[in-house]
């Protein structure tokens, strides 16, 4: 829809630090958003809203018509005081109630609300830029750019229209508790392959369009029920909320039973099926994860690269995202996890891992024992197979690095590496041993991303 990229690109010009407002009260199931609020905030920042929930009533965690294995152990988790439910999580529906997670099915959950003039604005419809809040949020937008020269995905719009001031807000909702679905929308298909620049913990995509986000949505009001109370509150108070419901999905996934297997591309794509949802995993392990043993958020720094400063997309502690924009055959990188806190007293070690790309030319060395440092070294690659995903194709390296705390692997923080999909090249290996490029050629029926390459 042309309305939403004219919409995200005005919100892009407000940038700066959260600021406070005054508590805003729950009244009726939902919060009220009104302009006057957000007009509170001094400066260009976000609001930051704090939100005094409603006194705990009586509504039962899940509507009686969910009957599945899944929520009858929610349910039996709930009635035993051993699942916090989600008395004070926010639910922001942003594409007016056509993709819904209906309020009577999770009726602990409160609403957020958006007034007239904010309506008016669009500023309750798409990408969720405007607020921060100091509750859980659990939102969805099943929408996108449907048609011009920059249709696309409202992640993929997130990531190339606003360059690193979009990654950086985005990164703001993960650290204060937000996670949101928004559908592919023809962003990760055979037909055009996975068109995503980069990798990022800090939203779900789920696989088709409109509709689709609804399994994903369930899934995370689950997650979010089935920690127990204690774990709920401790992250809230770490900033580790929206990770560990990360981590929780990633891990409970059909398939997904080993370590190894965690610590695998298949288990960490760009979008996630459907089909590969297991509740009954996730809300078990939701619910055994004790706060002593929550893993931290892996937060990474470049030291030195090769990659100019026109090649680098983005930088944010959770999510690297490069360009490959010249024409050199090989690029390096050293990265830091060295600012990674643990949240509690256990040590940590660090694991990177290769989760798409061709082994063949991609080197990951520790440099040190704890693997708080390491080198990265790529040389360009053709395209080549999404893992687990039968028939797309990727351009794209990821590497993951995850935190291992001696009880529970980290979500992933991720470095991306965006090859120039409309290109075609070939390398022939200098007498210095460096690869120089011999050949350089246009794609057949593949254009570039407008917002990510120079065109003619």
């Amino acid at each position: 829809m042309k309305r939403v990229f004219a919409y995200c690109l005005g919100l892009g010009l407000l940038f700066g630090p959260p600021a406070l407002s005054d508590p805003l009260a729950v009244t009726g199931g939902a919060v009220r958003l009104t302009q006057d609020l957000l007009e509170k905030t001094p400066g260009p920042g976000r609001a930051f809203l704090r939100i005094t929930p409603e006194a705990p009533g009586t509504a039962p965690v899940l509507h009686q018509n969910k009957t599945t294995p899944a929520h009858q152990l929610l349910r039996r988790l709930y009635a035993a005081g051993q699942a916090a439910g989600n008395h004070g999580d926010l639910y922001d529906n942003r594409d007016r109630g056509h993709s819904q997670l209906r309020p009577p099915q999770h009726p602990q959950m409160s609403q957020i609300l958006y007034g007239p003039e904010l309506r008016k604005a669009e500023m309750d419809y798409g990408l969720p830029l405007v607020a921060l809040y100091d509750r859980p949020v659990l939102g969805n937008s099943s929408t996108a750019v449907r048609g011009g020269k920059f249709k696309r995905s409202l992640p993929r719009l997130a990531l190339t229209a606003y360059g690193p001031e979009g990654a950086q807000r985005l990164f703001q909702n993960y650290i204060t508790g937000q996670i949101h679905v928004f559908p592919e929308h023809r962003d990760h298909d055979p037909e055009v392959g996975d068109l995503y620049p980069a990798n990022t913990p800090y939203y779900l995509i789920s696989q088709g369009s409109s509709g689709s986000d609804k399994p994903h949505l369930e899934a995370l009001a689950m997650i979010l029920a089935a920690f127990t109370p204690d774990t709920k509150a401790f992250l809230m108070s770490k900033g580790l909320l929206a990770p560990t419901v990360q981590m929780v999905f990633r891990r409970g996934q059909a398939g997904v039973r080993t370590r190894s297997a965690y610590l695998s591309g298949a288990a960490h794509p760009s979008v996630f099926d459907k089909s590969r949802i297991n509740l009954v995993q996730m809300v078990s392990l939701a619910n055994a994860l004790h706060a002593r043993d929550v893993p931290p958020m892996v937060s990474l720094r470049v030291i030195e690269e090769s990659f100019a400063r026109r090649e680098r997309l983005y930088d944010t502690p959770a999510a690297l995202s490069r360009i490959w924009r010249d024409d050199t055959g090989q690029h390096e990188m050293v990265v830091s996890a060295e600012d990674t806190r643990a949240p509690n007293e256990r040590a940590l070690r660090f694991e990177w891992v290769l989760l798409r790309g061709k082994p063949e030319h991609v080197r990951l060395t520790p440099l040190d024992e704890a693997g708080l440092r390491a080198r990265i070294e790529i040389n360009w690659q053709d395209p080549g197979p999404v893992p687990g995903v039968r028939g797309l194709i990727t351009d794209r390296v990821d590497i993951g690095v995850f935190a291992h705390n001696g009880v529970h692997d980290s979500a992933p923080s991720f470095i991306s590496i965006q090859m120039p999909r409309h290109e075609i090249r070939r390398y022939d290996v200098a007498p210095d041993g460096r690869w120089r490029l011999a050949e350089r050629g246009a794609r057949p029926g593949v254009k570039p991303d407008p917002l990510l390459f120079e065109t003619q």
